[in-house]
């Protein structure tokens, strides 16, 4: 075979190749979308493309849960005498946006890599709490707020993530943020024990977000949520942005979560398709 025929034959098979990834993605999506919004709307994810990042930017000043710092980036290599940028990073796990995986809060959970990747491209159902949360910081998503979720948008879908959108990630470059009083005791708002009690109960969400700095409220005394949520072998996210551009019910969320063999969770890159 001539040289121009071996590399037209090559050149077809990688564009085969590629039609078939696109349309394996794109199937993947709608398999996902379908179980948000129903089988009429299956598709809109795939044909509409539209994205938003869930996601803060993490730097040294990042706030976080102790109020300490716990992100640092060493430059190893500049470009003007080396060619090249490079950082060495360390890094608390549960910094910026991030996973909390089960065994964060169990003795023997699934670490952050082996949460199933099917558990991280999932359902998006934002259960809206600004009005509570603007009248108290320590507002909290209840049964009585999933009840009304449900009445507006149906069922949670199977696999879905509930998250909770409370308008705090506005605050996230201010003392707003921790919100800590005289006593060192913060505020935010966070899911109620019963709401985390009725999600498992019910047995179709896999994970539950915050734009918080933890799944709890900020007074919390003893992580009720946490401990009751993450044993059972499923996820949480905090630190969320942007969840006042995702819709209640029809969105899909992908987790790119660190796979970091042992690790208890990890800064994740967050995205929602509408």
């Amino acid at each position: 075979m001539c040289h121009h025929c071996v590399v037209e034959s090559v050149k077809q098979k990688m564009l085969d190749r590629r039609s078939l990834f696109r349309g394996g993605a794109a199937a993947a999506l709608t398999a996902v979308a379908a179980a948000a919004t129903g089988p009429a709307q299956a598709a809109d994810p795939v044909m509409k493309g539209l994205s938003h990042d869930l996601t803060h930017e993490l730097y040294p000043d990042f706030p976080t849960f102790f109020g300490v710092q716990q992100f640092w980036m060493d430059q190893k290599f500049n470009y003007a005498e080396h060619k090249f940028n490079l950082f060495e990073l360390r890094v608390n796990e549960h910094t910026g946006t991030h996973m909390d995986a089960p065994l964060h809060f169990s003795a023997d959970g699934k670490s952050v890599a082996e949460i199933p990747v099917e558990n991280l491209v999932v359902p998006l159902c934002v259960v809206d709490i600004r009005e509570k949360a603007a009248a108290s910081a320590d507002a909290q998503v209840t049964p009585d707020d999933l009840t009304a979720w449900i009445a507006a948008n149906g069922p949670i879908p199977k696999n879905a993530c509930v998250a909770m959108n409370s308008g705090w990630d506005a605050h996230v470059a201010t003392d707003k943020f921790r919100n800590a009083d005289d006593k060192k005791v913060m505020h935010f708002p966070g899911f109620h024990i019963e709401a985390s009690k009725m999600l498992i109960e019910d047995g179709n969400a896999v994970g539950i977000a915050v734009d918080t700095l933890s799944l709890d409220f900020g007074p919390s005394p003893d992580f009720a949520t946490h401990y009751g949520w993450l044993p059972t072998g499923r996820w949480g996210l905090e630190c969320v942005a942007n969840l006042g551009a995702m819709p209640a019910a029809g969105g899909v969320m992908v987790v790119g979560a660190p796979k970091i063999r042992g690790g208890t969770g990890g800064p994740s890159r967050v995205i929602g398709m509408v």
